[in-house]
């Protein structure tokens, strides 16, 4: 297969790029205006990336530098693919309440230009990054497909568009989009994210506090990486789930107080002494949240394998040698 992945250079898209190499002689077109991802994070997977474009033989990485917005290199770029991986996204709630213009743009008519260039391009499948708890909003979990989304953010309401229009193109056009709702994902390669685990280790590595926002009761749903990554290929590649939309997540709800409760033991015997410091709470953020996976279990095969212990671990030990680097 040849493989379009926006926001390749990305922490999920160049962990993504990781597995396909791994797995197989794939070919594989990043489009990235590389705002958040670098050059190299993608050469630390795939050391052989050429910038260009062209015919994509069997285990070429290319790199196209582009804004998603640029409506004439997303034909460009899904010539000769088989599958659109959509990452590339204005990421995070604070950031859609700082610039909700911004976020509407990127997320809403950057992905509507990459579902034209699949439809134009006739291609097969498209698999589209969305959000869990942020297009459903505040709800009695376990979030499952069914609830109709209440978004509290501008990132949900563009989420929950992007997922609007996968249907949309599903319905009227016959695209095999398929939308994975992500929970908060977490893993080796997230040095530049801004999500609370990477936060929290970055802090604690720096002599800072870990600091939570408001009670620190708030609950998430933590997925590994390498998880994610099996299920966006599932997604990718299973017959029959064109139109399907799929919780990928855990099914397990834990606070932030739990969360930096299982990180202070492995950063200490690391080295780090951390410790917890409570900020007021930030707008716009849930309270609770979980996945009911079934469907995904159902659908695709898939579930996750790691335990969040496990991936904290492996995620501190990514970070440590990093930094030694």
């Amino acid at each position: 297969m040849n493989w379009l992945i926006t926001g390749g250079c990305g922490f999920i898209g160049t962990s993504l790029i990781k597995n396909l190499l791994e797995q197989g002689n794939e070919g594989i077109r990043v489009v990235d205006d590389l705002s958040v991802g670098s050059r190299s994070a993608l050469s630390a997977v795939a050391p052989h990336y050429y910038e260009g474009s062209g015919r994509l033989a069997p285990g070429d990485v290319q790199l196209l530098v582009a804004d998603i917005l640029d409506e004439e290199m997303a034909l460009a770029a899904a010539e000769g693919i088989d599958v659109i991986v959509h990452l590339a996204a204005n990421t995070g709630v604070q950031p859609s309440i700082a610039d909700p213009r911004n976020d509407c743009l990127t997320n809403v008519i950057g992905t509507l230009n990459y579902l034209e260039a699949a439809r134009l391009g006739k291609l097969p499948r498209f698999v589209f990054a969305s959000s869990g708890g942020t297009v459903i909003g505040d709800c009695a979990p376990p979030v499952h497909e069914e609830l109709v989304p209440h978004p509290k953010s501008p990132y949900g309401a563009s989420k929950s568009a992007g997922e609007g229009y996968l249907s949309a193109y599903h319905g009227s056009f016959g695209l095999e989009g398929v939308a994975l709702r992500f929970g908060n994902v977490y893993g080796p390669g997230s040095s530049h994210k801004n999500s609370v685990v990477a936060r929290f280790v970055r802090r604690a590595m720096a002599g800072e506090p870990l600091e939570i926002y408001g009670d620190g009761r708030q609950t998430r749903d933590y997925i590994f990486i390498r998880d994610l990554v099996a299920a966006i290929r599932l997604a990718a590649t299973t017959p029959g789930v064109g139109g399907k939309v799929f919780q990928i997540a855990t099914g397990c709800e834990t606070t932030v107080n739990e969360l930096a409760e299982m990180l202070i033991p492995i950063l200490a015997s690391r080295g780090f002494d951390a410790q917890v410091r409570h900020a007021a709470p930030l707008p716009g953020e849930i309270r609770r949240n979980f996945a009911d996976t079934s469907r995904a279990r159902e659908l695709l095969g898939w579930s996750p394998r790691t335990a969040l212990a496990k991936g904290l671990e492996e995620t501190v030990d990514w970070f440590l040698n990093d930094a030694r680097q």
